[in-house]
């Protein structure tokens, strides 16, 4: 070890402090620009709808169901619970397309990097 107990070339940060602080503006950079993302995104609305557009809904990025439009001949009191499969898929199918805008927008802004626990 070097005298100062530190492997060779570890003791002496030397350039390391011009390099930190552009890491640290570059991070500060993407916080900024993730921020401003996830406020857009959660701006946009996700329509998605099931049994040949039976039943539509529209999902808020904040992942809220906004509205559900259900057309008058697939209500059968009869058969109720055809319409709740029908509601459960399409809210499904919003849920999915909220995500998978998010997860390609994420990566688009982190470059492909998979970060655990921004989205």
């Amino acid at each position: 070890m070097a005298k100062g107990g530190f492997p060779k070339g570890m003791g002496n940060m030397g350039g390391m402090g011009g390099n930190m602080n552009q890491m640290l503006k570059q991070a500060k950079k993407m916080q900024e620009q993730m921020l401003k993302m996830q406020e857009e995104m959660e701006e946009k609305v996700y329509e998605a709808s099931s049994g040949g557009g039976a039943v539509s809904v529209k999902i808020s990025g904040k992942r809220e169901l906004q509205e559900i439009i259900i057309k008058p001949e697939v209500v059968d009191p009869d058969d109720v619970e055809m319409l709740q499969d029908l509601i459960m898929a399409a809210v499904n199918e919003g849920m999915r397309k909220a995500d998978a805008s998010s997860a390609d927008e994420m990566s688009k802004l982190t470059g492909g990097l998979n970060i655990p626990g921004l989205f």
